[in-house]
């Protein structure tokens, strides 16, 4: 009974963080698209949080439908109009077989008529929610815990490392790597670790003055505290102790910008080294490794709860963009082939396109759901009840 009961404890304590993180997350994503549909007088019939049968309900004045689905693995909106006019008189036919009402059909505030560009706006709203919430959950951590800020001085260098053999010294500081200016630690930390086993022009200050150095980060296999495998560069060199400075709210929102435009190039970094072959894909992670991270991440208390949330929340904004038929950025595409032509796609060319980027996505899904079991260690489980 207790082993139950801790195996209880254990799986709330992981669901609910994963159901705030990833409720909030959606949530923010699919409002980005309901207020820009609503700005260019588009109507949205269904305003969802999850899939499938709806747990909860109503009807808003104008007309929305709110609901949250027993599924919470995603969410969506409905925009009027979307289907096309041969959609439309299918859709009115079979009310009309089955003696229902057909639905009301609001000239003048449906998708379909709606322009290119304010099509495009309505798309792109979803992702650049999740960046802005990723700044503002940021901002929120810099007014109230504080801004990490460490100097890029280097304070101890291990020998025999990238940093001995590149000749930096216990002293230097660190103002440039490949002509991009640097005043924080954690600014080279953060390229460094992308960059194992390739050449790094650094640019140091030395006795008033400032010496070129060329540095090869080493490449170094890392486990984290969540299992988690990847392959990182290190300097080895040390910085000074981290010191938390509190912004004022306008500093705190520059500052949280600045943060969400870096985590966005280290992603977009670490994604095409995926691409290239130059890193692993045991990195890409699914709903399991979310919840396994949204769990451990929250004993650690709030901040550190925040901060995954912002970390993921970009995440989500950047795969959204992905150019791939279904998700955002693939209507993006879509798109701009019709502002290119004057006229949208051929229906077939869209319906090829939308079954390979589903046939995509799922190959990514199973990609994600075998590293998460992977790395739970699912996978070795079964290999020992089979023997």
């Amino acid at each position: 009974m207790e082993a139950l009961s801790g195996l209880f404890g254990g799986v709330l304590g992981t669901l609910g963080p994963f159901l705030l993180v990833l409720g909030v997350l959606i949530f923010i994503h699919e409002l980005g698209h309901y207020l820009a549909a609503r700005s260019v007088g588009v109507h949205v019939e269904v305003f969802s949080i999850g899939f499938g049968r709806s747990i909860a309900g109503w009807t808003a004045r104008n007309g929305t439908y709110w609901k949250i689905g027993w599924i919470p693995l995603g969410g969506f909106v409905k925009l009027h109009g979307q289907e096309s006019p041969e959609d439309r008189v299918a859709v009115e036919a079979e009310a009309r077989a089955k003696g229902e009402q057909a639905p009301v059909w609001r000239a003048g505030q449906t998708f379909a008529e709606k322009s290119v560009g304010a099509r495009a706006w309505v798309v792109a709203a979803g992702p650049l929610a999740n960046f802005l919430l990723a700044a503002v959950l940021l901002a929120g951590l810099y007014v109230t815990a504080g801004r990490p800020n460490t100097a890029a001085v280097v304070t101890a260098v291990q020998e025999n490392s990238a940093a001995a053999r590149a000749g930096i010294a216990v002293g230097d500081r660190i103002v440039a790597i490949d002509g991009r200016t640097v005043t924080r630690f954690e600014e080279v930390q953060g390229t460094v670790r992308l960059r194992p086993g390739q050449a790094l022009a650094l640019e140091v200050e030395r006795d008033g003055g400032r010496v070129p150095v060329t540095a090869t980060p080493d490449r170094r296999e890392l486990t984290d505290r969540f299992g988690n495998i990847q392959y990182i560069g290190l300097l080895g060199v040390s910085g000074g102790v981290p010191e938390y400075t509190k912004l004022n709210p306008a500093s705190a929102l520059m500052a949280g910008i600045g943060e969400t435009v870096r985590l966005t190039e280290q992603t977009m970094v670490a994604l095409w080294q995926m691409i290239t072959g130059r890193r692993g894909t045991e990195e890409i992670g699914g709903p399991l490794r979310i919840a396994q991270l949204s769990g451990q991440v929250a004993e650690g208390g709030l901040a550190p709860l925040i901060g995954l949330m912002a970390l993921l929340s970009i995440n989500l904004a950047l795969i959204n963009l992905f150019p791939i038929p279904v998700l955002d950025g693939g209507h993006l595409m879509f798109y701009a082939a019709e502002a290119i032509r004057g006229r949208p796609l051929p229906a077939r060319a869209q319906e090829y396109g939308f079954r390979a980027g589903l046939a995509l996505l799922l190959a990514l899904f199973v990609l994600a759901t075998w590293n998460d079991l992977t790395q739970l260690r699912v996978i070795d489980w079964v290999a020992g009840l089979v023997g």
